[in-house]
């Protein structure tokens, strides 16, 4: 498994969502047999620290509520908490699970940006869209840099996201040389 490595926090204030014009500074790399510990081996090489416990917050577009349920269910089951705006909410507590409510950033406080500032959310989950959102956006994901908490982006990255706390949480990992795996 690789990982890309940007040098995002070497420019305060830009935006850190990928462009066909970004250009990581090189990659970090996670093997295994078992998908979840590479994954989390690939994060952890890279400086990203995946939570065992806390709170997630999730906030999807409408395509991608019902595609998260699985994945909160499956944090849910891990221990974590899950906080979430109001739309997301609805689907995952429709569908049984256990949801707090967290304010979007233009209907008050506190919202994640307190959230994130507090130490109160410990990763977030998010693939917004519209305008409204897309400025929230910027926020959110300037704000998970700046105090280090891992943001996912697409409903893959959180199911990966997902199997790695998962494989975190049950065992500790191997570290093994490339040829010990063939």
């Amino acid at each position: 498994m690789k990982e890309a490595v940007l040098p995002f926090a070497k420019f305060p204030g830009t935006d850190t969502i990928l462009g066909p014009e970004m250009r990581s500074t090189g990659e970090a790399m996670g093997i295994d047999v078992d998908f979840g510990k590479a994954f989390a081996k690939a994060q952890l090489s890279a400086g990203q620290k995946l939570p065992l416990e806390g709170t997630v917050f999730v906030s999807m577009s409408d395509r991608h509520k019902e595609a998260v349920v699985p994945v909160v269910k499956d944090l849910i089951e891990l221990g974590l908490k899950v906080i979430a705006t109001e739309g997301t909410r609805k689907v995952l507590c429709f569908h049984g699970l256990d949801v707090g409510l967290m304010l979007k950033l233009h209907e008050g406080r506190p919202n994640v940006l307190d959230g994130v500032k507090n130490g109160e959310i410990q990763l977030i989950i998010t693939t917004p869209s519209g305008e409204e959102a897309r400025a929230d956006g910027i926020k959110i994901r300037r704000s998970s840099l700046d105090y280090k908490v891992p943001l996912i982006t697409t409903i893959a990255g959180a199911k990966a996201t997902a199997a790695a706390i998962r494989a975190l949480k049950s065992e500790v990992l191997e570290v093994k040389a490339m040829q010990d795996y063939y």
